[in-house]
């Protein structure tokens, strides 16, 4: 476990009553706790679904693949450093259903760039809609209008540049590839192929019908992972409304975010931090809470990936080895496309050129 981690736990439990807490986790409802299941299984469904969408224009996928994929992915994220699942994700499904990794992981960039446009929005559904901003101090409001306000034009810049790598892919490598003036020209065409290909697997976005279908696949599955946070928050005692965990969601995504092992402390610090500023939880109830939601959110993904991990004989040292072998299958590509475009260009100046005759 990280330093940071461990910072960010003792922060945490600061002041808790760890023998109340734990009675909070023993009397929590058992009926609530399951229906936090049943969202859990419903997020990594929708995923598959959303995700199967967003491929569709790089080639054909199977449910299985994608779903074994996303599932062994998440399960990564949650015990190895330095975000190798999202690696993980793309290499496997492009593996197994024979798709160029670059443009698949091109779609984990578009899964982040539809998540962050969901969360936004269903924030803002709550803040403007449903909550009663009255009783929230200024130092608390401002800055959740402000990160809106910054978050959503952010989103629509990236959709903006998602919209232009996928209309002009190879107008993009291109570009890349004119590099060569101030690179060495190997290296300046290995980007220019790479940019090119990384660029078309956001051909989605040039498809209204396709982009709108992954969009709105966005909205049910941040409405599943809210309503797991909702049931278990409910289960412990806390009086959250369903689409306050609308606003709870922008914490714990800043809280999955920050650079620890499975979002140990940083998820469970932004929890509390959300339902004690926001909702009025007692801090006893807040720290149960938080254990219980960062618990049934990642566990079930983490044994289930664990049993994938297992049948597709793969282990925690061949995980990390599989991530270097992604960069390394990643290079040779590159390599493999441009001898195969350097011995085009040969064969096209080894041409003799037809001579026809003259008209005059």
């Amino acid at each position: 476990m990280s330093i940071l981690a461990i910072a960010l736990l003792g922060w945490f439990l600061r002041g808790a009553n760890l023998a109340d807490v734990w009675r909070h986790v023993r009397t929590a409802r058992p009926g609530l706790l399951l229906l936090a299941l049943v969202f859990v299984a419903a997020t990594f469904w929708i995923r598959t679904f959303r995700w199967q969408q967003l491929l569709k224009p790089i080639g054909p996928t199977r449910f299985r693949t994608v779903f074994r994929a996303g599932v062994i992915g998440f399960a990564a994220l949650s015990i190895l450093p330095a975000r190798v699942g999202d690696l993980l994700r793309p290499y496997l499904v492009a593996r197994q259903d024979g798709l160029p990794f670059t443009a698949t992981f091109a779609t984990i960039v578009m899964e982040r760039v539809l998540d962050l446009i969901a969360v936004l929005a269903l924030m803002a559904i709550y803040v403007w809609g449903f909550a009663d901003t009255s009783t929230w101090k200024p130092h608390l409001l401002t800055p959740i209008e402000v990160s809106a306000a910054v978050g959503g034009l952010v989103a629509v810049a990236l959709l903006g540049i998602m919209w232009l790598l996928a209309s002009h892919p190879e107008r993009i490598g291109r570009l890349v590839h004119s590099t060569d003036r101030v690179l060495p020209h190997r290296v300046a065409l290995r980007l220019g192929e790479l940019a090119s290909t990384f660029s078309s697997g956001f051909a989605v976005a040039r498809e209204p019908r396709g982009f709108l279908l992954a969009l709105l696949w966005s909205f049910p599955l941040w409405i599943a992972i809210a309503g797991e946070t909702w049931a278990v928050t409910r289960a412990i005692g806390i009086a959250l409304p369903f689409t306050g965990t609308f606003l709870l969601q922008l914490f714990l995504v800043v809280g999955v975010a920050v650079p620890t092992p499975g979002g140990v402390g940083s998820y469970h610090a932004a929890y509390k931090f959300g339902v004690v500023s926001f909702f009025g939880a007692p801090e006893d109830q807040a720290v149960a809470a938080a254990i219980l939601v960062h618990a049934i959110a990642f566990m079930p993904v983490l044994v289930l990936g664990l049993i994938f991990m297992a049948q597709d004989g793969l282990s925690f040292g061949s995980l990390k080895t599989l991530a270097g072998t992604v960069r390394e299958e990643t290079q040779q590509e590159e390599q493999e496309e441009e001898q195969q475009q350097a011995q085009q260009e040969e064969m096209r100046s080894d041409e003799v050129p037809v001579l026809r005759p003259s008209r005059r």
